[in-house]
Parts: structure tokens; sequence; C-alpha cells
């Protein structure tokens, strides 16, 4: 790796503790690849280059995860809980939610949790982290037929 790509990977991380940080603050690309000392364009190349996602998609995984604990832990509605992860839009929530995590956020809110309670936080973060489902080329192609 060279020293400017060292460089690049310390101010993405920056702007991912950021995020990680601030997320549910309205946080803004510009912010965040100020943040980097970077220009929006870059910042969003490198980000995705060195992180598999975009930062939009890095945040709404992040807001989907603390979402999840408050949906665990119950005392929360799904409105409450959309609003608290830094969403602003219910419709907008539900839809990602369901996406990164198989069922609605009523659903998920409803069934028992009670087998995570033993389970350190660290622990029951890394295994109810929201995984983005992976989509093959060859499955996605399939999916769209070509124009002739």
């Amino acid at each position: 790796m060279t020293p400017e790509q060292l460089a690049n990977l310390t101010h993405l991380r920056r702007a991912r503790d950021l995020m990680d940080r601030e997320y549910a603050s309205p946080l803004k690309v510009a912010n965040l690849a100020q943040a980097a000392l970077m220009s929006e364009a870059h910042f969003a190349r490198e980000f995705r280059a060195a992180y598999g996602e975009t930062p939009y998609s890095y945040l709404m995984t992040r807001r989907i995860e603390r979402a999840k604990w408050l949906l665990r832990r119950g005392d929360l509605s799904v409105t409450e809980v959309c609003f608290e992860v830094g969403c602003s839009s219910l419709g907008s929530f539900s839809a990602r939610f369901t996406e990164l995590v198989g069922e609605t956020p009523t659903a998920y809110r409803a069934r028992d949790h009670s087998g995570l309670a033993p389970v350190p936080g660290c622990v029951a973060r890394e295994i109810t982290r929201p995984r983005r489902p992976l989509v093959r080329i060859e499955e996605a192609s399939a999916a769209k037929p070509v124009p002739e």
C-alpha cells in the first residue's frame, strides 16, 4: 500500500467513525467528504472502493443496526425508533429495514428475542448486524431481459 493510499484510508476511517457516532444526525455527503479531506465525488468513489458500499448505504446499515437493538428492547414504537435512529420517513425506514433484515420492523419487534439475553452486547451486535443481500451478476442479468 502506498503512503497516499494509506493516508486516504485514514481519512476515510475518520468519516466512517463520524457516521458511526452521529448516525442519528442528518449527515450529508458534503460533511463526510469534508471530514475525509476529499471532494464529494472522490470521497464517494474511495469509500465504495474501501468498504464495498456507498456512504449512504453504510449509514443506513448503521441506522438499521441500531433500530434492531431498539426494537428488541421493546419500549418504543416503530415510528419512535424510526425517528430515534435519524430517519425522517417511516416508509423509507420500513422499506430499508425489510430489505436488510428480511422482515418488517413490526414483525421483528414482535418476535421473541430472549435467546440474545445471555449474549454479550458486542457479540449480539455482530450476530444481528444487517447484511446486504449479495446479488450475483448472472442473477441480475437473468432477471432483466436484454433489449434486442
